[in-house]
């Protein structure tokens, strides 16, 4: 198992592949982008699943979820997919997309072998949404989310992310949205990830704020804490369900005491925090000719040095120095 000094098991790995994105979200990086990791660096589709193969068999992971960056820029996607799919035991697969390039994939990806999808969507407007994602893209992302659910990638969970002065009065609008297509959608506030080093505390959105404006145009109840589990989002039936809508207050309301994630970036990185700054290099054992024990031993080591809280609500703390796009989500 990979099991920390506090009693928590990571059963869940998330897995960049890829820190290059085809939108550029001004709580993410700035507009010209950013310096790529060189292609040497990357993980290949080999690496890859060897690795998750050893996450999957030797150390108790049931869930692969495959981010970015925007991992459907990875041209060799499918074939990962396909191959972490045949694994025994299978994992459940996911993946967290921006949506755009869905609708070209959306079966393709499910005979592959993916379970599932999470989109994100922050807007309904397309004015605000070229504010946001410096793109115009807001049409392919609605596009994507459609051709996702078509094709069986369900439950389709939608992220939103609410920036101060910008789409900050949307929050039930989206769930509204959401509802009446049979997405799940999930609001998250907005963390201290991006490459600017920018975010605020007081600038930032939170939970509280998000709930009174969905409790002021629905009828919210708070569902059992015991429903939740490891699950990073507190969730409210919405009218009496069976509808839900979900809030993670990674900032306000931390929930590290149930974490069961570990998370491996495209260059070959543990991470046993999303908040870390610190980082334990797979790559080059991997690389070096290790077996698979020895890099199972050393994914272990990783996580028994996890500490007991990400120290987001703490005033000293410190940003990672590599942002979510390179991190993964």
């Amino acid at each position: 198992m990979l099991i920390d000094t506090y009693g928590r098991v990571a059963t869940d790995l998330r897995v960049s592949l890829t820190d290059r994105c085809n939108l550029r979200c001004t709580y993410c990086m700035p507009a010209e982008g950013l310096d790529w990791l060189p292609k040497p660096e990357l993980l290949t589709a080999d690496e890859i699943v060897r690795l998750i193969r050893v996450a999957v068999t030797r150390l108790g992971v049931r869930e692969v979820r495959f981010t970015g960056g925007e991992p459907l820029l990875r041209r060799d996607l499918l074939d990962v997919i396909g191959r972490v799919a045949a694994l025994q035991p299978r994992p459940q697969i996911s993946l967290t997309t921006n949506g755009i390039g869905i609708p070209r994939l959306a079966r393709p990806l499910r005979e592959a072998g993916l379970d599932r999808v999470n989109v994100s969507l922050d807007t309904l407007v397309p004015e605000r949404f070229r504010k946001l994602a410096r793109r115009d893209r807001l049409a392919d992302v609605v596009a994507g989310l459609a051709a996702a659910d078509a094709a069986g990638l369900r439950p389709v969970k939608v992220n939103a992310v609410l920036v101060r002065d910008v789409n900050d009065d949307e929050a039930p609008e989206l769930l509204r949205w959401c509802l009446e297509r049979g997405y799940q959608l999930r609001f998250i506030e907005q963390m201290p990830l991006d490459a600017q080093h920018g975010w605020s505390r007081d600038a930032m959105v939170t939970a509280a704020e998000i709930l009174d404006s969905l409790s002021a145009a629905f009828d919210l109840t708070p569902e059992d804490e015991g429903i939740r589990g490891s699950a990073p989002a507190e969730t409210w039936l919405v009218g009496g369900g069976p509808a839900r809508v979900g809030v993670i207050a990674s900032v306000t309301r931390p929930f590290c005491g149930s974490c069961d994630r570990t998370r491996l970036t495209a260059d070959g990185q543990i991470r046993n925090c999303l908040f870390t700054r610190e980082e334990s290099d797979l790559r080059t054992p991997l690389r070096g000719g290790a077996t698979d024990e020895e890099l199972a031993e050393r994914w272990r080591a990783a996580m028994w040095t996890k500490k007991a809280g990400a120290g987001i609500d703490d005033l000293g703390f410190l940003q990672p120095s590599r942002p979510m796009s390179a991190i993964g989500g």
